[in-house]
């Protein structure tokens, strides 16, 4: 076993993709800041932690509220001296169509997917500056690049998060810090635990998504693990994911076209319509 020793802040760190980052971390010898909104499932993911070679604490967090933040990142300061890898990690799912949504539908989309990591990194960026050193690792989706229709304020919050990395790498890298953003595609998890939205039908469409997707939660915190150590911004783990966004890059319209074929298919519109 590999011992890092690395100090990793991860958010959302007791199920899903945040617990296989602990568990990825954990088998290199880091100690984990491992933050989540349940306790319960907080308190079970330290316990494999350790039984992984790592350590840590838990600490109940809700990213909405940055004084929450705040006192996270001091017991990092106090528990660990310092912080050398912050995931943002913590998010949750949302779907239907513009007309559908509510403004407090975007409203907690966008207070949890995006405004949760600006606070978090609000939170922690002061310390990496001191520490002149760091990594900052924001977890967004392939959503942020192609828009698909049905998930306009998921859409929006995840955009919201390329942007801010990009504009952190910009900022932080001359100054010792890199940042990566990882946009998945579908993958096993159970992020619909905590789906809101008024499209019942685009939420079945995406559980059985997720259920065919050949890649695991564990795959995906593998390569974020492997890609983000090799200073990779962009890391988009799905191949077809990587297809979708070159094609997009060069031919954007061919791509905004199968969004808007995709759109008539799911509203059951004629094409003329």
């Amino acid at each position: 076993m590999k011992n890092t020793g690395q100090r990793v802040v991860i958010t959302g760190a007791g199920s899903g993709l945040g617990r296989e980052l602990a568990l990825r971390y954990a088998r290199e010898g880091a100690r984990l800041a491992l933050a989540d909104i349940n306790d319960r499932t907080g308190l079970e993911i330290l316990a494999l932690v350790e039984q992984a070679g790592g350590s840590g604490f838990v600490q109940r967090c809700d990213i909405r509220d940055f004084s929450q933040l705040a006192a996270l990142a001091q017991r990092c300061s106090e528990q660990l001296g310092g912080v050398d890898v912050l995931i943002n990690n913590a998010g949750v799912a949302s779907g239907g169509f513009f007309a559908d949504l509510s403004l407090e539908d975007w409203e907690w989309q966008i207070s949890i997917n995006l405004m949760g990591v600006v606070k978090a990194c609000k939170a922690f960026v002061p310390m990496l500056l001191r520490q002149g050193k760091g990594q900052l690792i924001n977890i967004a989706s392939m959503a942020a690049l192609l828009q698909p229709p049905g998930m306009s304020n998921y859409n929006v919050a995840k955009a919201g998060v390329v942007a801010l990395s990009e504009s952190l790498l910009a900022e932080l890298k001359p100054q010792g810090i890199s940042v990566s953003v990882v946009c998945p595609s579908f993958f096993r998890t159970n992020l619909l635990e905590s789906w809101r939205g008024s499209d019942d039908g685009g939420k079945a469409q995406v559980a059985r998504l997720f259920e065919r997707s050949p890649i695991s939660a564990a795959d995906i915190a593998d390569i974020i693990w492997r890609e983000s150590q090799a200073g990779t911004f962009m890391i988009l783990p799905h191949e077809a994911g990587r297809e979708s966004w070159e094609l997009k890059q060069r031919d954007p319209q061919a791509v905004i076209q199968q969004m808007i074929e995709l759109s008539i298919k799911r509203q059951g519109l004629s094409a003329d319509h």
